[in-house]
């Protein structure tokens, strides 16, 4: 039995609810299939069919860019859910003597989702959603807001997803924390469109 099953039982709280705002990037997905396969090329992994080595490179960075952006913005909506949930915990009396930060829903979220939210994610197309919020994050701990695009090295854009993922470990690692399992904590996940539909319907059932 996991230590945190033992230490809270068979008790299930609610945690708030996961919700996530569309991006307002522009970027077509075509785009950055445009840009996979320009990275695949210059790694050799795909014939180049004689593309200009400069503008394969070009549509790489590019591609990495927007990726990089919507990453920040989706690491925004997650860590404010974060400091909610640290919110919420901190009313609990009996939540008091573990050590719950925000890395306890931080690993919640990659570690031990709910099945309801894994199954949403699935429908959405998401299916690698533990590299996808993990990143998110970590890049949020370096950018307090989008950086300019020439204010990023290349050679970190080329590889920001192998630096998001260790600038997540860094978070996780950089303080002690109580890990915490959907049997024991759940909670909904919601696009902002879907979230204020179901708001308004009950606003107007209660009227």
């Amino acid at each position: 039995m996991s230590p945190a099953i033992t230490k809270l039982g068979e008790t299930v709280w609610e945690l708030p609810p996961l919700i996530l705002h569309p991006f307002n990037e522009r970027v077509p997905p075509s785009a950055l299939l445009e840009n996979s396969k320009a990275a695949l090329m210059l790694s050799g992994l795909m014939p180049s069919e004689g593309q200009d080595q400069e503008e394969l490179k070009r549509r790489l960075l590019s591609g990495r860019y927007a990726e990089l952006r919507m990453l920040y913005f989706l690491g925004k909506d997650v860590l404010r859910w974060v400091d909610q949930c640290v919110e919420w915990a901190e009313r609990l009396p009996e939540l008091q003597d573990l050590e719950i930060h925000r890395q306890s829903f931080a690993s919640l979220l990659t570690k031990s989702a709910p099945e309801g939210v894994k199954e949403k994610l699935l429908r959405w197309g998401v299916a690698d959603y533990v590299s996808i919020f993990s990143r998110a994050i970590g890049i949020n701990t370096v950018f307090s807001q989008p950086p300019a695009v020439d204010a990023i090295a290349e050679e970190f854009l080329r590889n920001y997803h192998r630096c998001a993922d260790a600038l997540y470990r860094c978070y996780l690692d950089s303080q002690a924390h109580e890990p915490l399992l959907a049997a024991n904590f759940r909670f909904d996940l919601y696009a902002s469109g879907e979230y204020s539909r179901m708001l308004e319907s009950e606003w107007g059932e209660g009227k």
